[in-house]
């Protein structure tokens, strides 16, 4: 990759990928980050026990809509079973750098609402929400 994490991020920001909603998605969450005001809301199509489509809107800070491109990016075409496996770990890794503990929030806001969309749809099974922050 010819451009450093931080323009990767900017990019991600600037020109989200799946940006948008689905007319009729089989699951839907938003949720917000109370601290900073991030806002989210992810759409996905599930076919199969696949992630055919997904989509999200939301406003915030660089890093939880960046985040939340990537994620989606990351999601697209995988099985339920290997989405509902996604962790925090995942996040900062497609992030690629370090995230300080005040910015997790942001960065895990996408994540939780991914898992809570799949819960909803009764795909996965609630998580107990993880407030180590």
């Amino acid at each position: 990759m010819s451009m450093d994490y931080r323009e990767y991020i900017l990019d991600h920001y600037r020109n989200p990928r799946n940006y948008g909603k689905l007319e009729r998605p089989d699951a839907h969450a938003e949720d917000s980050n109370p601290l900073c005001g991030d806002q989210l809301a992810i759409d996905l199509q599930v076919e199969g026990g696949l992630v055919t489509e997904v989509r999200f809107q939301g406003r915030g800070c660089a890093i939880s809509q960046a985040a939340a491109s990537m994620l989606s990016e990351m999601i697209e075409g995988k099985s339920v079973e290997e989405v509902v496996q996604l962790g925090k770990d995942d996040v900062l890794d497609s992030l690629g750098i370090p995230i300080s503990p005040a910015r997790t929030k942001c960065a895990f806001l996408s994540l939780r609402v991914l898992h809570r969309s799949l819960a909803l749809a009764g795909l996965e099974k609630p998580r107990e929400e993880e407030e180590e922050e």
